[in-house]
């Protein structure tokens, strides 16, 4: 029960992270340039971000989470469980932050599934 719990809690924290951060580097923009200056600017805009600040903490969450995980259970068993963060973030990209998603990705979710399924089983 713990590990499904802590397992929850990794895919939740690590998907809402990627999600948070994502949404603010979209509004933050890209540098134009890739020199000094412009770098610092686009840090400087990152920084005054709150989509930033709200996944920093969640991608930390997320890290401890797979450390302690680590230490329960095998790492066979661990990292392909933890791939169903591509499933969570393939319904967040697609239902927060409206992005489209293609039927071959859509393909690839299901594939995702079966191979943590098998895992699972074995």
């Amino acid at each position: 029960m713990r590990v499904a719990l802590l397992l929850g809690v990794l895919i939740l924290s690590s998907t809402g992270g990627e999600i948070a951060i994502t949404h603010g580097m979209k509004a933050t923009g890209e540098p134009e340039r890739l020199r000094p200056r412009e770098l610092f600017e686009f840090l400087k805009r990152a920084m005054r971000n709150g989509w930033f600040w709200a996944g920093v903490p969640l991608m930390a969450l997320s890290f401890y989470s797979l450390l302690v995980l680590l230490s329960w259970r095998p790492i066979s068993f661990v990292i392909p469980a933890s791939a169903l963060s591509y499933v969570v973030g393939t319904l967040g990209a697609k239902y927060i932050l409206r992005e489209e998603v293609s039927p071959a990705r859509w393909i690839g979710v299901v594939l995702v599934c079966v191979g943590v399924a098998l895992v699972a089983a074995g």
